[in-house]
């Protein structure tokens, strides 16, 4: 199966020679492609910075990040821009939809600045409405939509450029449980129906279990990882839960 993420050995500090913080220490693993990864960890623990990093919000101090085999730590002006449109899909956990735009002005926002035709924004405005289920909604404004219903057109606006590499940054973490269950099954139906490759930060372990593998983060390491194989979703939950108790209640918000 072929690598959608690469990182390999990657260091981030922060600071001056007299007050020195490592973010991120010598972390590497590979996501391929169709794959569903968790990242959690506790607050500080590196994860935020790590997401920062292989969206190029920020730039490594150290190693390589590859997105479908090109070395992005190594991108700059244009060619940095062309690669965040065209090739990343981010969901916020603020949504950032614009309020003078409507669902659907804010989801072709993304295809008009590749330029794409107005004939085929439309087609594929209605094909990943009705797989996000928002066909409604199209025509409203951010004020006039529940939570949820942001989060979903957020999330239609991440995948309608057909990304290589979803970045989600605590997807659920401005939702009610309700909200959150349902864009969940959102996330595994483009995931397992859609083979959309999906890296998602989050402190929750009910939103980690809807994953195919969780990565956890301690102290800008590796701590562990998990995968969900034959498992049920609660089966894996109680595994994810296992290893945060290991972790000695530094995610003890995870729960």
């Amino acid at each position: 199966m072929e690598n959608i993420l690469k990182i390999e050995g990657i260091e981030k500090y922060y600071g001056n020679k007299s007050s020195l913080t490592k973010a991120i220490n010598d972390i590497s693993f590979e996501v391929k492609k169709g794959e569903f990864v968790a990242i959690m960890g506790a607050s500080g623990s590196g994860k935020t910075t790590l997401l920062n990093v292989i969206s190029t919000i920020d730039k490594v101090t150290a190693g390589h990040i590859y997105v479908g085999g090109e070395d992005i730590t190594k991108l700059k002006g244009n060619s940095l821009n062309k690669f965040r449109r065209e090739e990343l899909g981010f969901i916020f956990q603020d949504f950032n939809l614009l309020d003078t735009l409507t669902a659907y002005e804010n989801i072709a926002l993304a295809l008009s600045i590749q330029n794409v035709g107005v004939k085929e924004i439309e087609e594929r405005i209605k094909k990943v409405a009705r797989e996000l289920n928002i066909k409604d909604i199209l025509n409203k404004y951010p004020y006039q939509m529940s939570g949820g219903q942001k989060q979903r057109v957020a999330s239609a606006r991440a995948i309608i450029t057909d990304p290589k590499l979803i970045l989600a940054d605590e997807p659920t973490g401005a939702l009610d449980s309700k909200s959150a269950k349902m864009l969940l099954e959102r996330f595994n139906h483009l995931n397992s129906e859609l083979s959309a490759t999906i890296l998602m930060v989050t402190h929750d372990a009910f939103t980690a279990s809807y994953a195919t593998r969780v990565i956890f983060i301690k102290d800008g390491k590796i701590f562990n990882e998990i995968r969900r194989g034959d498992n049920s979703r609660k089966e894996f939950f109680d595994k994810i839960i296992d290893v945060v108790t290991m972790l000695g209640g530094d995610l003890s918000d995870a729960l």
